[in-house]
């Protein structure tokens, strides 16, 4: 490892860190400008969630194929790829909102379009950061680079969500929309001076031969994460959660107006909230490293039961300050698990099946969120938007999940797992590398 490499903030890391800083600020922004124009201009949770819907498919389809793509072609130049595809998408629907001519129903297929767009790039973008982070800092600075990068989205959700209803009330959904696309193209710019080292495998002579291998890899990362218990485990618990959140993350925008009966701003406020508890849960997890049983406690239950308990209390008050509150805890609960569960993964996963674990997680964790995010307008719809019975019924069912994700042994080892010992048990249960 280089001298400038030995170093959290190196220049490749700090890079990628600060473009992608200023890209989520603008694409938090986005999705609350998004969220908000459609319910103003539609009133239909339905759209709504058929579109969040949109946006969640590619990573769940693509996942498997993006991962084993980003272990066979350079991280970096994806990153870019991705960065440019996504601002130029924003800024052509910007551009057409802004002249003005076009209806109400090509703009919402203009916002189909780009949601489907930087989904695509993003199933591929996602796995090549979080494979690409573990070589641009030494070992032991690997959690800490995830604690702040971590860090650095919520404090974008921080500043884009809580300002975001307010923004969209002066400014507009094109104006939020152009200043998205100039932040990706910010941190595409970022990227293009990254140096991300890599083993990148060779093509085969004929597109045969090169599919042949792509098919082998993508073959090899299913057998790897089925050979790990606990990561299995951890995958079906993850893939539940999930299913029973989406419902409150949806609908938090009728949630907010129709049942608090307060501005929009207030669903911003509440969004920031989540993620300030977020941001003080990844610097807890970077800062302790939370482990052994204790720690592994602490994560199950501040993520399953501390969320279970936070979306029947929502469905139950009216108090948007209690909201604000409640919003916090579950933020922090869901920031130290996240930082170490990925911190694991990525230490005991080898550096070129990284991309295909991270994929595969992506299309199987995250596998029933657009089911979840297309039936929650649908079950608001016929529920006559009784969404706080809908809070309740997540939160009981998310407490399900919790009893039986703390009775599973691979779940508890899994969350618990450090040091060299413990990670080279876990590579032997995994299928040979080439």
């Amino acid at each position: 490892m280089t001298r400038e490499s030995s170093r959290l903030f190196n220049r490749h890391f700090f890079l990628l860190w600060q473009g992608q800083t200023i890209s989520q600020l603008g694409g938090q922004v986005f999705n609350v400008a998004m969220l908000l124009w459609i319910k103003h201009a539609t009133g239909s949770a339905t759209t709504m969630g058929l579109m969040l819907m949109l946006s969640a498919l590619p990573a769940v389809i693509l996942g498997p194929i993006a991962g084993t793509f980003v272990d066979r072609r350079s991280r970096r130049g994806i990153v870019i790829a991705s960065n440019v595809v996504r601002g130029i998408a924003s800024l052509s629907l910007a551009g057409v909102m802004f002249s003005g001519a076009a209806a109400t129903r090509t703009i919402l297929a203009g916002l189909f379009a780009v949601s489907l767009a930087s989904a695509v790039v993003g199933a591929f973008f996602n796995p090549a950061v979080s494979a690409a982070i573990p070589e641009l800092v030494p070992r032991e600075k690997v959690a800490a680079a995830n604690s702040l990068s971590q860090s650095s989205f919520q404090l974008s959700a921080f500043l884009g969500q809580g300002i975001g209803g307010a923004l969209f009330r002066m400014l507009g959904a094109p104006a939020l929309f152009l200043l998205n696309g100039l932040g990706y193209l910010f941190a595409a710019a970022s990227a293009c001076f990254i140096t991300i080292p890599q083993s990148i495998p060779p093509s085969g002579a004929s597109w045969r031969e090169s599919f042949a291998a792509f098919k082998k890899d993508l073959l090899r990362g299913f057998g790897y994460v089925w050979a790990n218990a606990g990561l299995r485990t951890l995958v079906l618990v993850s893939a539940a959660l999930n299913f029973f959140t989406v419902p409150v993350v949806v609908l938090l925008p009728f949630y907010v107006e129709d049942f608090l009966r307060v501005k929009a701003d207030w669903y911003g406020f509440i969004m920031a909230a989540y993620g300030v508890g977020s941001l003080t849960g990844y610097v807890s997890a970077g800062a302790l490293r939370l482990s052994g049983k204790a720690g592994g406690r602490l994560n199950l239950i501040t993520l399953i039961f501390a969320q279970s308990v936070g979306f029947v209390l929502l469905g139950m008050l009216r108090d948007p300050y209690a909201a604000l509150v409640l919003a916090a805890l579950g933020g922090f609960g869901s920031g130290i698990v996240i930082v170490n569960i990925t911190t694991i993964l990525q230490l005991t996963t080898p550096g070129q099946m990284r991309g295909r674990v991270f994929g595969l997680l992506g299309t199987i964790a995250g596998g029933l969120v657009p089911m979840a995010m297309g039936l929650s307008g649908v079950v608001a719809d016929l529920l006559d938007r009784n969404i706080p019975l809908i809070y309740v019924i997540c939160g009981t069912c998310t407490a399900a999940v919790a009893v039986a994700a703390s009775l599973s042994r691979p779940f508890r080892e899994y969350l618990r797992l450090e040091g060299k010992s413990e990670i080279s048990s876990v590579e032997k249960q995994a299928v040979p590398l080439p």
